[in-house]
């Protein structure tokens, strides 16, 4: 299973399924190290936009940075 963290400048917004094979990108093999990764790029001058998982796991930039916010919530579910 892999997970994969796309990233971007800061205030970037969603990314097309087009501009996504030209996106940077960090591959984990668990999703709370995607979501350790996502943090670290948000603490920096770039944004994480998106994480996709083999699984079916689809995460967007506000899910993300809403699940960066608040910790203590339940694990999102994963989208097929």
């Amino acid at each position: 299973m892999s997970y994969r963290v796309y990233s971007g400048p800061r205030g970037a917004e969603a990314i097309s399924p087009l501009e996504k094979d030209r996106m940077l990108f960090k591959e984990f093999s668990s999703l709370d190290e995607a979501m350790s990764w996502a943090r670290h790029v948000n603490d920096s001058s770039r944004t994480a936009l998106l994480i996709e998982g083999d699984d079916g796991t689809h995460l967007t930039r506000s899910e993300i940075a809403a699940a960066l916010t608040h910790p203590e919530r339940p694990p999102i579910q994963a989208r097929s």
